[in-house]
């Protein structure tokens, strides 16, 4: 029988918590840990009784991104293919912003790529002390606007941030996550998941009918996230048609400098 990539569980009434199954890829996304998350998205969407979601990753670490076996494939699928898939896994990811329930990050360890879009995506971030953060489609030849980040980050931190960590992907700290904003808590080891759980119960202590107003109080803008998703989801497939794009993520899974040639 083939593992769950997505464990949902309930540890309380109207509480769940949902554990992305992958740790030895520290939970990296497939396409079916997609199919998953929008299976639960839509299941948290109909189901009344859930007043608070929380998303987490098994053993140490929260998620490292798209797998790499998956972003192997990218450079050699159709433009209109990669454009089928990355539509798909954007709105797996962002339809998290969009839910009526409270969504809370627990993080550890690295939260990378779509990961960080997932962690962006929900609405209170936690960390543990070994969390970090980085826009990591940048170090595999792709823009780092993915999943609806172009969208959130500089809303959670400001344009400024944003654009440094998009720019050079550099890892950001759980100290410094706090410290601008990005996380709204930094605790022990191992003590990011028990945190999570007390906001969530703090959030389902309240109405339902009042949280879901919140929710889309703070949701509204002057811009449009699909706007920002769609000019994304192009730029994505744009950059996977260059010789860079391969020779990046060959550098990547060899682990040495890539030698681009700007073509």
């Amino acid at each position: 029988m083939p593992i769950q990539e997505l464990l949902v569980e309930r540890p309380a009434h109207g509480i769940v918590v949902a554990t992305l199954n992958r740790p030895d890829t520290r939970n990296a996304l497939t396409d079916r840990a997609f199919d998953e998350l929008a299976e639960l998205r839509e299941a948290i969407a109909t189901d009344r009784e859930v007043r608070a979601l929380v998303i987490t990753g098994a053993g140490g670490g929260f998620c490292s991104g798209l797998d790499l076996a998956l972003a192997a494939t990218l450079p050699d699928m159709t433009a209109l293919e990669f454009l089928n898939h990355q539509e798909r896994w954007s709105d797996a990811i962002t339809g998290f912003s969009t839910l009526a329930v409270p969504v809370i990050a627990a993080v550890d360890g690295a939260a990378a790529g779509a990961g960080l879009a997932l962690a962006l995506a929900c609405d209170v971030r936690v960390a543990s002390e070994s969390a970090r953060f980085n826009a990591a489609f940048v170090k595999v030849g792709l823009s780092a606007g993915d999943c609806g980040a172009s969208w959130f980050l500089p809303r959670i931190v400001g344009h400024g941030r944003a654009a440094e960590m998009m720019l050079t992907g550099r890892f950001v700290l759980a100290q410094e996550a706090l410290d601008i904003g990005l996380v709204s808590a930094v605790v022990r080891e191992g003590a990011a998941l028990e945190r999570a759980l007390e906001i969530a119960s703090a959030i389902a202590a309240n109405s339902p009918f009042g949280m879901r107003m919140t929710k889309q109080i703070l949701a509204s803008a002057p811009t449009s996230l699909a706007a920002a998703v769609a000019v994304e989801n192009r730029t994505q497939v744009l950059a996977s048609r260059t010789d860079d794009m391969r020779e990046a993520l060959a550098a990547f899974r060899e682990k040495r400098a890539p030698r681009f040639t700007d073509s």
